[in-house]
């Protein structure tokens, strides 16, 4: 009895000692765990314990165990009528029962289950062709996966409503060309004439009689130089056009003039230069058709692309000289059109398959730009030169970051037929296609400074024509937002805003 008040008494002392140790906050429960001081360098490895803890095998189902019914003496209730195993026929094999009960006397009259390999085989199959891994869904909402693109409203303005109509023509109005001022527009037409329009009312205030089909024709950019060149069947022309101040009249019959017919080089035999007094300016006789020509923005060369002409398909006109050369490369494909850099010595040329991007000083190939599609009807290049958009016989707009990449940064089903042209606007953030379907589609393509953004392409409007008649042509006026469009009703339309 002593021993056990003594221990009793010990105990006690003891317990004190914790309470005490407890209260001064000497022994603490809630210690925290010390860090180690060496930590696995690839903490986020996928091999961690971590990322392992929760399991995303699942295991395989295990195999039905077999019921009274497979028993080698079930009961009636299991076994089936004559007429249940009849009926079993005319189910389908996947809804037929795989088993049918039988009675047995005895264990060791049960003979050999006739399915056991098929069940077995059937089982591994399931087992390692049928993957059981569990996978997380994310939870996102269809409509923040779309593009942010601002309204229409926001981007304004641009061209919606039909004006103005420019009548004249008694066939289809295949190309048109606005002066640099704005205040007169060209056009050509299969009826073989070419006239020249005041925008503001409509007037005709020129017309040639040319008397074969028109393929294009391109006003002069320099506003003191309001001449233009046409291109007829296997000519192009440079007329005058009788407008300006007779300062500029001066100057352009001085330009104009020809001493002799330039007849003398080894160019001569691909084209030669003599005075067209019928029309009034100069005629460039060719080899073969010109389907396309482009002015240089200083006004002094003009391209011309002849389809036909292989090596020679592509010539570089000197106004001022009145020569003639031939481009410094070699053509891979049939050339469709060609165009200046706005700012830069750099040359594109569009084939049916791509388009070649030239530098002119150095003479040799900088980029080929690759759509990807059946065929190249027309390009035009921005403003800013560093975009193109590229329109083609399916009916797909392509618009080309040069400083990205030689593939297309956007590929638009904008039309149901062949895009016959492209533009962009010289100082909006516009670009517009037309097509044989009758409709042009006006679009907002800003191009940003910083390199870091894309630029941002926004449907605006889609303006119908007539129903079966096509837009063969499409440009936009220098200075306002205003589109003009050929059609193939020999009516040139001016759409404002």
């Amino acid at each position: 009895m002593h021993f056990l008040i003594i221990r009793c008494y010990n105990v006690n002392v003891q317990i004190s000692k914790y309470v005490r140790a407890i209260r001064e906050g000497r022994i603490t429960f809630d210690k925290p765990k010390e860090k180690p001081r060496f930590y696995l360098l690839w903490g986020d490895d996928s091999s961690s314990s971590e990322k392992t803890r929760g399991l995303s095998y699942i295991p395989p189902p295990k195999a039905k165990l077999p019921g009274h019914e497979e028993a080698y003496n079930p009961s009636l209730e299991f076994i089936p009528t004559q007429e249940e195993i009849n009926s079993y026929q005319l189910m389908y094999e996947e809804d037929r029962p795989k088993f049918i009960p039988t009675r047995y006397t005895s264990l060791r009259s049960v003979p050999a289950y006739d399915n056991f390999l098929r069940e077995r085989f059937a089982r591994c199959l399931d087992l390692y062709l049928c993957p059981r891994v569990r996978k997380k869904r994310l939870n996102i909402d269809p409509e923040s996966l779309k593009t942010k693109l601002p309204e229409p409203k926001d981007l304004k303005p641009y061209p919606t409503t039909c004006y103005i109509e420019y009548k004249g023509h008694t066939d289809a109005v295949v190309t048109i060309s606005t002066e640099s001022s704005g205040q007169w527009i060209a056009s050509g037409s299969t009826d073989g004439t070419v006239r020249v329009w005041e925008v503001a009312t409509g007037r005709c205030v020129r017309v040639w009689e040319v008397g074969s089909d028109i393929r294009h024709v391109a006003w002069n950019p320099l506003p003191h130089q309001p001449i233009l060149a046409v291109s007829v069947d296997q000519d192009v022309l440079i007329l005058d056009t009788g407008l300006g101040s007779e300062e500029q009249q001066g100057k352009i019959r001085d330009l104009l003039r020809m001493e002799k017919p330039t007849a003398e080089s080894g160019e001569a035999a691909i084209v030669s230069w003599l005075p067209d007094d019928k029309l009034g300016g100069l005629r460039l006789k060719h080899f073969k058709s010109v389907t396309s020509i482009e002015w240089h923005r200083r006004g002094d060369y003009l391209s011309a692309v002849i389809p036909a002409g292989e090596s020679r398909a592509i010539m570089i006109h000197q106004l001022s000289k009145k020569g003639s050369q031939r481009i410094p490369f070699k053509l891979h494909g049939l050339p469709v059109s060609t165009a200046f850099h706005p700012s830069r010595s750099i040359f594109f040329i569009s084939t049916k398959k791509n388009v070649r991007v030239y530098d002119l000083l150095k003479e040799k190939l900088i980029k080929r730009l690759d759509t990807n599609l059946r065929e190249v009807s027309c390009i035009a290049v921005h403003p800013g030169g560093d975009n193109m958009i590229v329109g083609t016989r399916e009916g797909k707009l392509c618009w080309f970051d040069m400083d990205l990449s030689s593939t297309p940064y956007k590929v638009l089903k904008a039309h149901s037929k062949d895009i016959t042209n492209v533009a962009f606007h010289r100082s909006y953030p516009l670009f517009a296609s037309c097509s044989e379907d009758g409709k042009a589609y006006v679009f907002h393509g800003m191009v940003y400074s910083d390199l870091n953004k894309n630029p941002l392409i926004v449907p605006l409007r889609i303006l119908q024509e007539q129903k079966g008649k096509g837009v063969l042509d499409c440009k936009f006026h220098p200075r306002q937002p205003w589109l003009f469009t050929a059609g193939s009703d020999s009516v040139i339309k001016l759409y404002c805003h």
